[in-house]
């Protein structure tokens, strides 16, 4: 009798019954038992070890889902805060206009010209709707920069009627004093255009510290503040002939690409006074005027000083 013909005799015991229960198995049955059981085990081991994974990676998944939202939380309540700040920064600004528009009245000099971005009178409350929703990063950048556009008419505004005042009320140089210092930049240093604004440029390749303002060669440069001229001639940096105007309290200008200066380093300047003219020197690609403004030596956007 061959080896695969062999039987084997497997006995089972019923204890209760004291019974005997014999079954005979040949090897090819006892080997493809073997292999059942085997293959039984291992779909146990793999259910298992599918069931451990499953679980932890919902637990993993579930403590991520957690810090996300704490961290959204978080970015919630930031922003709300600078919005609260934003719109107490806006209730100013309306309060200023209309110290401004009294002020006119007293005077005799014409209205300002109208705030598209402010509230028109104190009509009521117009119906509102529309579902609720958290505010996001986007929407309180675009209030940030009407606040910003607000704040600069107003500034441009009130230099508009302190010229006026010098002018045409009686009294009003003394009492605005005219040899008061301007240190805080104030209008356009050249006549033009921008051709180039603050920030990133070229698909974001640079980021442009200040404004470029194309204009005629030679058009007269003016300071925008009164200062002390800290630097005046060539730079080797980019910006050709530049003048740099230090206007106290860490406040600065720079004017770059100037065909000439004529001004010195330590010379005290008005604002209005001539102190270079355009040109296209350093890097530049035209006549233009690059005019910086600095506060504690960090570049700012100019276009709110003009």
């Amino acid at each position: 009798m061959s080896e695969e013909q062999s039987r084997y005799k497997l006995q089972l015991v019923d204890r209760e019954t004291d019974t005997t229960h014999t079954v005979r198995l040949s090897l090819r049955a006892l080997r493809l038992l073997a292999v059942g059981v085997g293959a039984g085990a291992a779909l146990v081991a793999v259910g298992s070890i599918f069931s451990i994974y499953t679980l932890t990676h919902a637990y993993l998944h579930e403590e991520e889902t957690a810090q996300l939202r704490e961290a959204n939380r978080i970015q919630q309540e930031q922003i709300l805060q600078i919005a609260k700040k934003t719109s107490a920064l806006g209730q100013e600004v309306d309060a200023l206009q209309r110290t401004e528009d009294g002020l006119r009245a007293l005077v005799g000099a014409p209205p300002a010209e109208a705030d598209s971005a402010a509230p028109t009178g104190e009509a009521a409350p117009a119906p509102t709707g529309g579902a609720p929703h958290a505010l996001t990063t986007d929407e309180v950048g675009e209030a940030l920069t009407m606040l910003e556009e607000r704040i600069a008419a107003r500034r441009s505004s009130l230099g508009q009627l302190a010229v006026t005042m010098q002018k045409d009320v009686p009294g009003a140089s003394s009492f605005l004093g005219d040899d008061t210092p301007v240190t805080t930049p104030t209008g356009w240093p050249t006549d033009g255009f921008i051709s180039s604004g603050y920030g990133l440029r070229w698909n974001g390749a640079e980021f442009h510290q200040g404004i470029d303002i194309a204009a005629e060669m030679g058009t007269p440069i003016v300071a925008t503040a009164d200062g002390v001229v800290t630097l005046a001639g060539w730079n080797a940096g980019g910006y050709g002939n530049m003048v740099d105007i230090d206007h106290g309290s860490g406040v600065s200008t720079r004017y770059g690409h100037a065909s000439a200066v004529v001004v010195t380093p330590g010379q005290r300047v008005r604002r209005g006074q001539i102190i270079a003219y355009v040109g296209s020197t350093g890097h530049s690609t035209g006549p233009h005027l690059h005019y910086e403004v600095r506060l504690s030596g960090q570049p700012v956007n100019p276009t709110s000083y003009l």
